[in-house]
């Protein structure tokens, strides 16, 4: 059987769907997972002082800890998600979070510097597939017409992580010590893992699922060009965020006590972008995520005239946060235009994010060293929102042919 053509989308064959009550439980242990998840990748940097302190090196050296967690996600989630293709998706699940756990009680205990890096690299190996595969078994449980919706509550415990979580245990951090929030966020993963276990549906691997199968995402073009769109129109967020602090301390004047208090808004906004952007996507996919391209390219643009102005800037870091509402439109796309590789797409999302925060922290660091100034991460962002669209327009395009070409042959086989 051939594939779907990409302007008709594969479709999940959905589960029994449990009664309303079990299917917000379900939600609830999922998005518990993206919660750990979130908080065990950003508290790192609240504590790389005392992190360097403790393991005997530089902070910058230390800085490396979460480079090699990020690299940690960029290779796990294909690998994983390859190799977990035929298990059922609660017991992958499971063994994910229990592995993520399980990293976190080791990131806790390890002696050295290098022991570290070794267990902050483990730690990100399941980041991506748990993403992915939750992603797939709400939008799979979700009731018709809110898989974005879905999507959007299982990320929105990422999300809220930033907000809740990584305060919470970096205080725990600087009053018991560094190693203590690790052993928390492990904490955190055992529950998750637990919740999942009781609250999930038993959901099978899809007939006929194989390391192979999940192998052919990689030769469909709209995978690639959504993934794309990731981790290119995606990165300006990160060029500007990545260097907020010193660029509104310098350029604002704002006083270091009050950063929190930035970064608190744009937690906020991070929140309201997942909700109001999952409901969008519900109703108009393709034109949401070509909308919010054109809200990112003007967000970040905004912010090399606001940064120079204290209430401005904070109001616009806020806005800035919001551009995350693209995360769950991407998601349901990619499992609209992968077929029956499902998994592989699902997780490579965030092997995607992950680059584009890369790219953007990069490009973002190229510009400020070049001397164009700390505002010069707004144009960065505006830059790399167009060639999200540039992308978008491709993938646009060549969607439309599939489907033009598909109703040709459709009319052309009628007696």
């Amino acid at each position: 059987m051939n594939p779907p053509s990409p302007a008709q989308p594969a479709q999940q064959p959905r589960a029994s769907l449990p009664a309303a009550p079990s299917f917000g439980r379900a939600l609830l242990a999922l998005g518990l997972g993206g919660f750990g998840i979130g908080t065990g990748e950003f508290v790192i940097m609240g504590l790389l002082p005392d992190a360097a302190r403790d393991l005997g090196i530089s902070i910058p050296t230390a800085g490396h800890l979460i480079s090699a967690y990020a690299l940690g996600v960029v290779v796990g989630a294909p690998v994983l998600a390859v190799l977990g293709a035929r298990m059922p998706r609660r017991a992958l699940l499971v063994a994910l979070m229990a592995f993520f756990a399980l990293g976190n009680f080791a990131s806790a205990a390890a002696p050295g510097y290098l022991s570290m890096m070794l267990m902050r690299l483990l730690t990100g190996l399941p980041h991506g597939t748990y993403f992915g595969v939750a992603a797939l078994v709400a939008a799979q449980l979700a009731p018709a017409g809110q898989r974005a919706r879905a999507v959007g509550y299982v990320m929105l415990g990422l999300t809220i992580a930033t907000l809740a979580g990584v305060p919470i245990a970096a205080g725990l951090g600087q009053w018991l010590g560094w190693r203590a929030a690790f052993a928390l966020v492990g904490a955190i993963g055992v529950a998750a893992a637990l919740l999942v276990q009781r609250w999930i549906p038993d959901i099978p691997a899809g007939a006929g699922a194989s390391p192979w199968r999940e192998l052919g995402a990689l030769r469909r073009k709209q995978v690639w060009l959504t993934l794309g769109i990731g981790a290119i129109g995606f990165g300006g967020m990160f060029a500007v965020f990545s260097y907020v602090k010193p660029t509104l301390m310098e350029l604002a004047g704002l006083p270091e006590h009050a950063v929190p208090f930035v970064l608190a808004l744009f937690g906020v906004g991070m929140v309201l972008g997942n909700l109001v952007g999952s409901r969008l996507a519900d109703k108009a996919l393709m034109p949401t995520i070509c909308g919010l391209l054109v809200w990112s390219g003007v967000v970040l643009g905004l912010f090399s005239l606001t940064a120079y102005n204290v209430w401005l800037a904070a109001i616009n870091v806020m806005l800035i946060g919001t551009n995350v509402a693209i995360g769950p439109a991407l998601q349901i796309r990619l499992m609209d235009v992968a077929g029956d590789a499902q998994t592989l797409a699902a997780a490579l999302n965030h092997s995607a994010f992950n680059l584009a925060n890369a790219l953007g922290a990069w490009l973002g660091g190229v510009t400020i060293a070049a001397g164009l100034g700390w505002a010069s991460t707004g144009w960065v962002g505006l830059l790399l929102a167009l060639a999200g669209l540039v992308i978008f327009g491709i993938s646009w395009a060549q969607m439309q042919r599939g489907g033009t070409a598909a109703a040709h042959a459709r009319r052309g086989a009628r007696p």
